[in-house]
């Protein structure tokens, strides 16, 4: 992925986490992928496809997660979460 690319859709990301958007999107406390309630000040912004995958800072592209979901879902696609939440169920 182009270094460039990667930069300035970070920095719009920066951006729209100043928004009034981001504030309402987040401020219903739930995780986007375990549902979890959380304060919102400790959600993070996360990009359904990742930056280096294709995906952009977009509205569309992004959703409030808590930090373990963050940290463990990284580069992943939704459908590659998803079959890795599949293999974490008893």
């Amino acid at each position: 992925m182009d270094d460039i690319f990667l930069k300035k859709e970070r920095a719009k990301a920066r951006k729209l986490r100043n928004t009034q958007w981001w504030k309402r999107r987040r401020s219903t406390g739930i995780c986007h992928y375990c549902s979890k309630t959380f304060a919102p000040s400790e959600l993070t912004m996360d990009h359904i496809i990742p930056l280096v995958r294709g995906g952009r800072s977009e509205k569309f592209n992004l959703v409030p997660c808590c930090k373990s979901c963050n940290t463990k879902k990284q580069q992943l696609l939704p459908c590659e979460w998803d079959v890795y939440m599949e293999k974490r169920r008893p």
